[in-house]
């Protein structure tokens, strides 16, 4: 089937699933027996109209908000106008969930473009011949997919809006209008935000949500068709599909998440796993109702019923919950005709990829604290550490020369520094945890910031001297590399490991495998969007270089955030374009705020999104596109690129107008108080703003909320018109026809962009402060998008990609009062004295950034 008539039927497709049925449901909306909304939905849409006009006309917000009630509701006081802004907020923000809803409801018909990249498209590969079917099962031995849910402000949605949401999109699939109206009704009563901030234990509890009733039948569902088609081993040193989990073990920044903190998730997510076997037991109960097995299915129930219920001495109950399947299962083939072994067979898949723990617990920590940790144990005098005095003041070289691994079995004193406390007491716990949920539970530390092989070393002796033992030290030590410098020297860090004798023995015995970590995210924040992609790039290329010169298995861990500036977009379409060059045999990501709940909040669109994932790894691995390989010429002008787009992004960054600017027209100062997060918007949250010490999603969900997404697009334009002028386009339109990589990166590129609207903010170009600094932002989106144009060879920004640009745009047009309401009320801020006006006027800033998150999806 031609491409354009496929994108002809999908946009058809969207138009009848989703334009108009969101248009015939939204309606019901006034319906709703709630105070005055009938009045607000009589009005919003006279104001979407009002905002969508003078924002055309480039009018200030102040000017856009004044004029409206002026117009339709002129007898009524400032606090009334208020009163009102706050309705609206209320009612588009149920509007955004029934669009999400909708949308997810028409998945099977507008979501897949066609099935390639899905399980499908390789169960057609392998039904060609045999010898693919053997090609795709032993690529698929040696290939694993983890996805690791992240404590970045988490969840903007609660548990109690994704449940609506949930029982909505099935309502929708059936356009079940009665149960689709009341649960409006229950949407328009259901509160979207918390009172107070939540607590680490808070954001586990709020994204276990999205393990117990997405993953654990998604994943569960993915395992059972590769087993079933695909010559799997069994007896594979890691699993395939893995899941990861960081709210309660991610401390670093967030003096909130402590020991304590870390102990009552590993225990809240062993009993959420436990309630899911329990439910899927009682089906087994139903079913399995015949002699031989009574013994066996009463031990079961008790173990499992105590584990979900009731507080028991926790321990690794995995080996025996597996024996008592099996054992049920033989007796069901040998006496019973195989009946009901199915259902057996779906309860131990379960429990061989969930274990006692569900998720893997990862422990992050800066490298700075863990510095201050070693410092603090080499001046305790009952640690015999054989670390030589001076140690400290050494040159790396002769570091790695002199340290040496001592055994210690050193309890922190309680008096200590909190922070020294709370890494040993962690260190400790780990083994606790390993012991009582199983060894997957809580085995990986990652170092974030790391600069040297040191602050590894360093951290596997704190280990040492906390009670573990060299020959049973069953963690893996990950290092973050996340500034373009620190991306610049990483395989240089990683020769120093490898070449060491201690490290190398530990590596042996942890099966040879490395994982490395990189940060989009900050490398992002630190030189921008081109260099932040081809920094990264290259640091794969060189740390592969570096694991297959010494022998090393490697899996690269990428820190992706939602929006392309933070390495999101379209994330499937990155991992098939790697080349030979990097190694892509295990694909770990993780997933966070929106992405959250947009690519996985249903069962069937986390299945449609990881089984894209395992598509691009295997198929990178058995049909490797030489075009995917970047020869020096490529490489050379992706450089010249990036360094002129990095140029740009440094002299921005360091322009004097730039923090205050941010702080001034965006919610920045405010994202602190959006209670869902427990971590500070800042590192270090009592000092004065600096830009270092602003957190990547910070400052990346400031700009998009400005409707400027700098961070996604700034550079690019100035970037791409150099290599015109210096005689190179030819050479740079071949490249994004023939690299997927290249591809990849404009096209996020693109999506970035699609999501500004420079027209919020152009009423700043005659301020006397700030006009010539916003156009010299302007002035670069408006050259980006012209070359991006024309490199496309497009007449619009996605053009490539329809729906997903109908989408983006119905999405914007959604939110766009609450854009101008936000900017309405950070102008009232600055030109306002009265203490009570301050406090309304910052709430509605901050009611407005959900809204404009939760829309955009992938904006957090």
């Amino acid at each position: 089937m031609p491409l354009t008539l496929k994108l002809s039927q999908r946009e058809t497709a969207f138009n009848n699933e989703v334009v108009t049925r969101f248009e015939l449901y939204n309606s019901l909306f006034q319906t709703l027996p709630f105070y005055q909304v009938k009045d607000t939905g009589i009005l919003l849409p006279f104001f979407s109209s009002h905002c969508e006009k003078e924002v055309t006309k480039e009018v200030s917000p102040t000017a856009i908000i004044e004029s409206f009630f002026k117009k339709y509701v002129p007898d009524i006081d400032h606090q009334e106008q208020i009163n009102r802004m706050f309705r609206f907020i209320q009612y588009i923000e149920r509007q955004v969930v029934l669009f999400d809803a909708i949308e997810d409801s028409s998945f099977s018909k507008i979501g897949r473009s066609d099935d390639s990249g899905t399980l499908q498209s390789l169960l057609q590969q392998a039904s060609v011949s045999e010898q693919s079917r053997n090609n795709i099962s032993q690529k698929l031995n040696d290939f694993s997919l983890r996805l690791v849910l992240t404590a970045h402000p988490t969840q903007f949605y609660p548990g109690t809006v994704l449940g609506i949401m949930t029982d909505l999109i099935e309502a929708l699939k059936t356009n079940d209008i009665n149960t689709i109206d009341v649960l409006l009704q229950q949407l328009g009563k259901t509160p979207f935000f918390n009172k107070t901030s939540p607590t680490p234990v808070d954001e586990a509890i709020s994204l276990a949500w999205f393990l117990e009733n997405i993953f654990y039948h998604a994943v569960a569902g993915i395992q059972s068709k590769l087993d079933e088609e695909f010559d799997l081993k069994k007896d594979r040193a890691n699993q395939l599909l893995e899941l990861g989990f960081w709210p309660g073990g991610d401390r670093d920044g967030n003096p909130n998440v402590t020991a304590e903190t870390t102990k009552a998730v590993a225990s809240f997510l062993r009993q959420r796993v436990f309630r899911c076997y329990y439910r899927d037991l009682r089906v087994l109960k139903r079913r399995i109702t015949f002699r031989g097995v009574e013994k066996a299915m009463a031990k079961l129930e008790e173990l499992i019923y105590q584990n979900a219920n009731t507080k028991v001495e926790p321990a690794n109950l995995q080996p025996e919950i597996l024996e008592l399947l099996e054992s049920i299962k033989h007796t069901l083939i040998t006496s019973h005709d195989s009946l009901f072994v199915n259902v057996v067979d779906d309860l131990i898949k379960k429990v061989q990829l969930f274990g006692c723990y569900f998720a893997t617990l990862d422990i992050r920590q800066d490298s700075r604290i863990l510095r201050k940790v070693f410092k603090f144990c080499t001046e305790q005098a009952e640690i015999h550490t054989g670390i030589a005095e001076g140690y400290e003041e050494l040159p790396e070289d002769e570091k790695l020369k002199t340290i040496v691994f001592n055994e210690a079995d050193f309890h922190c004193p309680d008096d200590a520094d909190k922070l020294i406390c709370d890494t040993l007491n962690t260190i400790r716990l780990m083994k606790q945890i390993q012991f009582t949920n199983g060894e997957k539970a809580c085995q990986r530390f990652i170092i974030s910031n790391c600069q040297q092989a040191s602050d590894i070393l360093q951290l596997i002796n704190l280990f040492l001297w906390s009670g573990w033992e060299s020959e049973n030290l069953s963690v893996d030590f990950m290092p973050l590399f996340e500034t373009v410098n620190d991306l610049k020297h990483a395989a240089q860090v990683m020769e120093s490991l490898y070449t060491h004798p201690f490290y190398a023995a530990h590596l042996k015995k942890r099966g040879n495998l490395q994982t490395i970590m990189l940060g989009f995210s900050d490398s992002t924040k630190d030189g921008g969007y081109l260099m932040a992609n081809w920094s990264i790039y290259q640091a794969k290329v060189e740390l592969t270089a570096m694991a297959r010169k010494y022998g090393v298995q490697l899996a690269f861990f990428d820190g992706r955030g939602g929006p392309p500036a933070r390495g999101g977009g379209k994330t499937h379409r990155f991992y098939a374009s790697m080349g030979e060059e990097i190694a892509n045999e295990h694909i770990q990501l993780t997933i966070q705020g929106q992405t959250v709940s947009s690519q996985y909040g249903s069962v069937e669109t986390a299945r449609f999104n990881m089984e894209q994932l395992i598509n691009a790894g295997i198929i990178s691995a058995l049909h490797p596109n030489r075009d995917d390989l970047l020869d020096t010429r490529h490489k050379e002008l992706i450089t010249a690129m990036a360094d002129t787009s990095y140029k740009l992004f440094l002299d921005l960054r360091q322009h004097p107008m730039f923090v205050e600017y941010l702080e001034k027209f965006s919610p920045l100062k405010l994202l602190s108080h959006i209670n869902i997060s427990s971590r500070p918007t800042k590192r270090n949250s009592d000092a004065s703003l600096k830009l270092e010490d602003l957190r990547a999603i910070s400052f990346v969900t400031s700009w998009s909320q400005l409707k400027q997404s700098i961070p996604g697009f700034y550079g690019v334009g100035t970037a791409l018109n150099k290599m015109k002028q210096d005689g190179h386009w030819d050479e740079i339109k071949e490249l994004y026809n023939s690299s997927g990589f290249f591809k990849t990166m404009v096209d996020n590129c693109t999506m970035s962009m699609s999501k500004s609207d420079f027209r919020v903010t152009a009423y700043l170009e005659k301020d006397k402060k700030f006009g010539k600094f916003w156009k010299m932002l302007k002035d670069e989106f408006e050259l980006t998008k012209h070359m991006l144009l024309e490199l496309t060879g497009s007449t619009v920004l996605m053009q490539e990609y329809p729906v997903e640009r109908r989408s983006i745009a119905i999405r914007e047009r959604i939110v766009l009062p609450l854009v101008i309401i936000q900017h309405y009320a950070l102008q009232c801020l600055s030109n306002n004295t009265d203490e009570e006006l301050t406090k309304i006027y910052n709430k509605l800033v901050i009611r407005t950034v959900y809204g404009i998150v939760n829309a955009g999806r992938n904006l957090a």
